[in-house]
């Protein structure tokens, strides 16, 4: 089914991104892998392609694309090359920027959007913690005052662009009785004195993207880095989880779609017992309901997205695209390794290691479990 959410100019967006992965992504695949981390070269070269500020406006070096439908075009070219590298550019683009360009002064932008935009400055984002996981509002970063500056402690785990960022959204405690309450964000450098990094987490999937452990022993901070209203960091960050969550669903959906796609070439020329092996019923049938469950994902995370150029996604919609096209790329990447036969479980096949990357998606940006409870509660449960 044809899409319609695009016109002529998203699409030109995508054909200059697919020239961009082609020239710049396809041929280094194997040292990103071995180097677990995308280099500093490459988002330089994407931040002078104008790909990682499509949300920053022109005064601040970016593109000015107040149209989400530009980063939901690169969300989805860059995932079916290399989920990794999505996930690394969306945090940094569509997850921290919206805080800066939303709720930072005007100096704040000046000192940190252009470098941003540029590829000078990676970001990530430091709110899960060892024992909290998707409990946000159980965080035990702390920032307590002293004179003119805040100091930070506490430490972060899963840290997307961990081992190589610059600048960190962290998310700490500044009135701890206040619980969900008292919650407050500050941009941290990297360079300050008492932030240290952990190893490079060793994960299952995904080992392009630098992941780490972040640490705090006493980093002091003033108020210039404070982002947003002092004890309304969470309810900043409910405000932009949708986006994340969406941009989830948007990956997702494109990663297993392509794969999808390979598949379906790969049981058109495999042959088994004198005939390819897609011809088999079972099979036919079987990929008749994956491009089927695909196409459906598609359809609604398409809509979320159009609900979010009007402002219209809630964080109920949200929660529903992306635990429902997690599952679904799960399921759809699981099938797809079986119909590679013994070739799905190699690493030489992209199919073995999309079954692995995706795996994580499920758990991320809050996990399904999570999603669903929201969406329970909506409905007054």
């Amino acid at each position: 089914m044809r899409r319609e959410i695009y016109d002529s100019d998203h699409e030109a967006f995508r054909k200059s991104v697919r020239e961009f992965m082609e020239r710049s992504v396809i041929p280094n695949l194997d040292s990103y892998v071995e180097n677990k981390a995308f280099p500093r070269e490459l988002w330089l070269a994407a931040g002078e392609q104008g790909l990682l500020g499509l949300g920053i406006p022109e005064e601040y070096g970016g593109s000015g694309a107040e149209d989400f439908r530009f980063a939901a075009v690169l969300g989805e070219e860059t995932s079916k090359v290399v989920a990794a590298l999505n996930s690394c550019w969306g945090i940094h683009s569509d997850t921290v920027v919206p805080y800066f360009v939303e709720l930072g002064t005007e100096e704040q932008k000046k000192r940190w959007l252009p470098g941003i935009a540029s590829g000078e400055i990676l970001c990530a984002i430091g709110m899960t913690e060892p024992s909290g996981g998707s409990d946000l509002a159980a965080l035990k970063t702390t920032a307590v005052r002293d004179g003119d500056e805040w100091v930070i402690n506490g430490s972060k785990t899963f840290i997307t662009n961990g081992y190589s960022a610059d600048l960190v959204l962290v998310a700490a405690k500044t009135s701890p009785d206040k619980k969900a309450r008292g919650i407050s964000l500050f941009a941290v450098e990297t360079t300050k004195e008492g932030f240290s990094r952990g190893r490079k987490l060793d994960k299952v999937g995904q080992e392009e993207s630098d992941t780490a452990e972040l640490f705090f022993d006493n980093v002091r901070v003033t108020d210039a880095e404070l982002i947003g209203e002092l004890d309304h960091g969470f309810i900043h960050m409910m405000q932009w989880l949708p986006q994340e969550r969406l941009g989830s669903a948007i990956s997702n959906v494109a990663h297993a779609k392509q794969i999808l796609e390979e598949t379906l070439v790969y049981t058109k020329e495999r042959e088994a017992f004198g005939q390819p092996v897609g011809t088999f019923q079972h099979n036919k049938f079987l990929l008749a309901e994956l491009f089927t469950q695909i196409e459906v994902a598609e359809a609604y995370v398409d809509k979320c997205v159009m609900a979010h150029v009007r402002g219209e996604l809630t964080a109920i919609d949200a929660a529903k695209a992306k635990w429902w096209a997690a599952q679904a790329q799960s399921e759809v990447l699981d099938r797809c390794v079986q119909l590679h036969g013994g070739y799905g479980f190699m690493n030489e096949y992209r199919v073995g290691r999309a079954w692995r990357d995706a795996r994580i998606t499920k758990i991320w940006a809050g996990s399904n479990e999570i999603m669903k409870e929201l969406i329970g509660r909506d409905l007054g449960l």
